[in-house]
């Protein structure tokens, strides 16, 4: 795959089943370096083996649901540099209506269990912020008084002054006369206060209000109550435990819903049962501390209504459903359907209330999201040939309806990974995988890692494996220990001790495959990683020297500046590496960049707010005052999201950049070194 071949990459929304089971419908996504956006539309899926179709055209239409009466399709559309807003449309297709025009956009909704109203969320913005005064932009805002830790998120910006809140909307009659705008002698006639009235979207009610943000807004089975995940108690801002929250749909005061375990201190998603009789909780222990959040996995837990107990049903070291929480679903038997990280794969598991458990789907996929009616069972799930496909699950098997990827496959021509165990210097065994480009090698060797870290890579597509083995790279990656999906034993192996065995496993792995697969040349090797993977390739190249070259992007490289810097920074680097100041200089790469002798690219986003641009600019200048070979990469406009979300073009030029620096150190066939030169000369 070449840089500019991503507009061939789609992806998919979670599927949503119509009430018959005989259908479904998804939101298929991709880049358009034309529009330099993201672009999609919401596409029906026949379950009997039919052709899938095309069901809107907007610019941006995505996170489709049908109303459970199967009468109309929800979804939200977003216009070129517009925001999402809420529309609906007759499920068989026809003109679009529009249900909200919020002037920061819908973030998600829920559709009542009776098909009359929709629940909403929505950025309250504060008056006077974010445009609700004309002539007012950003630099001509009042200052910000901030008084918590907690005050700002990559990607979103400060949140005190625009929280997320709950809204109801009714739903509309589609079949009723389309609004007309007045014009002309009416529209002089009528009052400012009956102009803004007559828009032609609904009135929305707000449900919730205050300091703090609601998230994966549900109705209960009899759609008097709509729940939500929030922090709710203002004075525990700056902590990082979570309630289930229960709102009266009519309209009312909000409260909690006492879970009483210690276990579920940090809620991430909330669906009732179908009959009534309790909710499903996704939720994860924070440890005595309240704030040990390092390597928790999240797990299924029933609470019922009947006693007030909350017991967990999934598997202490077995499970982990922190992939996509707000994915899950409650099926008509009764059974949540969760999605579960193991071993480099994402699989569907079902549970029932009295703890029933049972895996629908386990291979290789990578399950993205899941819904059901009847007996039902769709997934949108990607693998090593597709990064997004469309499947019914039948007899514990993945039917594949969709080609999506047919495209991307004819002009691209995807390279399927080598799963492979290699060892670590002590021995324990680290999984991963080995992509090996075309031809008879021996290849130059770029070791990837990922971020995180508690996080995990799999066997399923990724753009960025494809685009170096395309470039003549063998890529080699796995998952070392702090990574997700092996038991929170695996996940929390490096809490207080960062830059150890994370460091032996991925250095064990890259030797273990050097041994085992012969197209692989030990003399040329590169390494690179972002965020986390930014912190241990920084480590490694000041405690290794074997590599020609190195990326270090948008990484975590000093815990002690990243405290107050970070959005995430008053917890975080203290959690994993301990709070006393010697503690984190031991394990920090910055500390350790007198070492570094490796030419290293470094790549940073200027609204990077997870790991601030300062970490990249302090780490570049110490390369350069110490005469390493060293080049800053920054890119305007963009967050830590850049190389999944960022716009086209600079996800384009980022991969583009890559290259040209491998092509330096580590020239292939594919990418020689007179493509570097090239490169560096247009841009001199």
């Amino acid at each position: 795959m070449k840089p500019s071949e991503l507009d061939a990459i789609v992806t998919l929304s979670a599927p949503t089943a119509d009430p018959s089971g005989t259908r479904c419908a998804v939101s298929a996504t991709r880049s358009d370096f034309r529009a330099d956006s993201s672009v999609g539309q919401v596409w029906e899926v026949p379950l009997d083996g039919g052709s899938p179709r095309r069901l809107t055209r907007g610019f941006c239409d995505t996170a489709p649901q049908y109303s459970p009466d199967g009468r109309y399709l929800a979804f939200l559309r977003a216009a070129p540099a517009g925001r999402p807003q809420l529309f609906v449309v007759e499920a068989e297709g026809g003109e679009p209506r529009a249900l909200t025009d919020r002037l920061l956009g819908v973030e998600q909704f829920a559709w009542s269990p009776d098909s009359q109203m929709i629940a909403f969320l929505s950025r309250e913005p504060e008056a006077g912020r974010y445009g609700t005064v004309d002539g007012v932009g950003p630099g001509a805002e009042d200052p910000r008084l901030v008084t918590d830790l907690n005050y700002r998120l990559n990607g979103r910006g400060y949140t005190g002054d625009q929280r997320t809140q709950l809204f109801v909307v009714d739903a509309p009659d589609v079949e009723e006369e389309p609004y007309v705008p007045s014009r002309g002698r009416a529209k002089a006639a009528e009052s400012e206060a009956e102009d803004e009235a007559r828009s032609g979207v609904p009135e929305a009610r707000q449900l919730t209000s205050g300091g703090l943000d609601h998230e994966l807004a549900s109705f209960s089975a009899d759609g008097k109550f709509i729940y939500t995940v929030s922090q709710f108690d203002p004075a525990a801002v700056d902590t990082l435990g979570s309630h289930v929250v229960r709102t009266p749909a009519g309209g009312g005061e909000s409260t909690v819903v006492e879970l009483g375990s210690p276990h579920a201190a940090s809620v991430q998603a909330v669906r009732e049962a179908t009959d009534g009789a309790g909710l499903f909780v996704l939720a994860s222990s924070l440890g005595d501390s309240g704030t040990d959040f390092v390597g928790r996995s999240t797990h299924l837990f029933w609470h019922s209504f009947d006693d007030g107990s909350t017991v967990r049903l999934s598997d202490a070291e077995e499970d982990d459903f922190g992939e996509a929480p707000g994915a899950f679903r409650v099926g008509s038997d009764g059974r949540a359907l969760v999605l579960g990280r193991h071993r480099g794969s994402v699989r569907l598991v079902a549970f029932s209330a009295s703890g029933e458990r049972t895996v629908l789907e386990e291979g290789d996929a990578v399950v993205t999201g899941v819904d059901t009616a009847g007996d039902t069972v769709v997934v949108s799930f990607a693998d090593a040939t597709s990064p997004g496909e469309v499947a019914a699950v039948r007899d514990g098997s993945l039917k594949r309806l969709t080609d999506f990827a047919g495209r991307l496959r004819e002009e691209t021509r995807p390279l399927v990974p080598h799963e492979f165990t290699g060892r670590s210097a002590d021995g324990s065994p680290v999984h991963g995988w080995v992509l090996e480009p075309e031809g008879a090698g021996p290849h130059p060797v770029l070791l990837m890692i990922h971020g995180g870290p508690f996080a995990q890579y799999t066997g399923a597509w990724f753009d960025e494996a494809q685009v170096y083995a395309s470039a003549g790279y063998a890529v080699v990656m796995c998952n070392p220990r702090g990574s997700a999906g092996y038991g929170e034993a695996h996940g929390r192996a490096i809490k207080g001790r960062m830059g150890t065995v994370d460091y032996q496993d991925v250095l064990g792995f890259l030797d273990s495959a050097l041994d085992s697969f012969p197209t692989l040349d030990a003399d040329r090797l590169g390494i690179l990683g972002g965020s986390y993977g930014g912190y241990l390739t920084a480590w490694t190249i000041a405690h290794d020297h074997r590599f020609r070259a190195a990326i270090v992007e948008r990484g975590f490289l000093d815990p002690v500046s990243f405290i107050g810097s970070s959005d995430i920074g008053w917890f975080f680097p203290g959690e994993y590496t301990g709070w006393d100041p010697k503690d984190m200089a031991a394990q920090s790469p910055m500390a350790f960049v007198g070492q570094v002798e490796t030419p290293c690219l470094v790549v940073h986003s200027e609204e990077d707010w997870r790991c601030p641009i300062e970490q990249a600019q302090r780490y570049y200048a110490a390369l350069k005052l110490r005469g390493v070979e060293a080049e800053l990469l920054v890119f305007p406009g963009e967050n830590h999201e850049l190389s999944r979300s960022g716009t086209p073009h600079h996800r384009r030029q980022r991969f583009e950049h890559i290259l040209r620096w491998w092509a330096r150190y580590l020239p292939t066939a594919a990418n020689p070194r007179e493509a570097a030169e090239e490169s560096e000369a247009i841009a001199g």
